[in-house]
């Protein structure tokens, strides 16, 4: 029987990971040059009391019901349920999205690819999601052991992308966690491929925070509102610095 007192294998924190943009260095869009891989870190405790409740409540309050799935393009691209909302509804949208994220106590750590410059410079460039991958997972690990988390596993959620490039995902995760890293030592992170379909709330804060940070990364001087927000959501560090360490631009 297990002891209630017992403190728990796990951590206090949970990661979910999404992707802004595409890994191809085949074709590259010119208007956006860039992968952005995105990982949110959320106490457990907030993540179930605060977070979820709030992103439910807001879609109720705007469609009355919680069923749809808060997708940037869709946002952005007005498709979908969102083509239904006019200016009001749009802008309560927007509004309650950057309130949920400002007073949410979440740690932000981006890893952004310029595509362009990496293919550029190495004649066999790596992948450009599994080397974010790589880079993210150092700097949330090196949040965690910051936090007393790192001896507790703590749960990482990617988005499904097709069945071979789950188990490629897989693989390169478990390679860094095993020692492909730059402290070569285990992470004890576990990872979980979800579809998103499955409407997970930190999925879709994932989703919602990759593109505005690609965007700042591209064009710094352009006005960007999710970027003010953002930006102080960023880790950063022992020397209390993001770039580099919640920001993490390559080359």
């Amino acid at each position: 029987m297990n002891d209630p007192a017992a403190p728990s294998p796990f951590s206090d924190y949970i990661v979910f990971v999404d992707e802004s943009g595409d890994h191809s260095l085949d074709v590259i869009n010119p208007q956006y040059p860039v992968f952005v891989l995105a990982f949110c870190i959320l106490p457990c405790k907030a993540y179930v009391e605060q977070i979820t409740p709030a992103v439910r409540r807001l879609k109720f309050d705007l469609f009355g019901h919680d069923m749809l799935i808060l997708h940037e393009h869709d946002i952005r691209k007005k498709t979908g349920p969102f083509a239904q909302l006019n200016k009001d509804r749009r802008d309560a949208l927007m509004d309650g999205l950057t309130e949920i994220i400002a007073a949410a106590p979440m740690t932000l750590v981006a890893v952004v690819i310029n595509k362009v410059k990496h293919k550029a410079r190495y004649t066999a460039p790596e992948h450009p999601y599994h080397l974010a991958l790589k880079y993210g997972l150092e700097r949330v690990h090196d949040f965690l052991a910051r936090q007393c988390q790192g001896k507790r596993t703590t749960t990482v959620v990617c988005e499904a992308r097709g069945a071979k490039e789950d188990k490629e995902i897989e693989l390169a995760f478990r390679r860094v966690c095993d020692g492909d890293n730059r402290s070569r030592s285990a992470y004890p992170l576990s990872i979980v491929v979800a579809d998103k379909k499955s409407n997970s709330e930190g999925l879709q804060l994932a989703d919602l925070v990759a593109r505005p940070i690609g965007l700042h990364v591209m064009r710094p001087g352009q006005p960007n509102r999710a970027w003010t927000v953002l930006e102080t959501k960023l880790f950063t560090g022992r020397k209390g610095t993001a770039q580099g360490n919640g920001l993490k631009v390559f080359p």
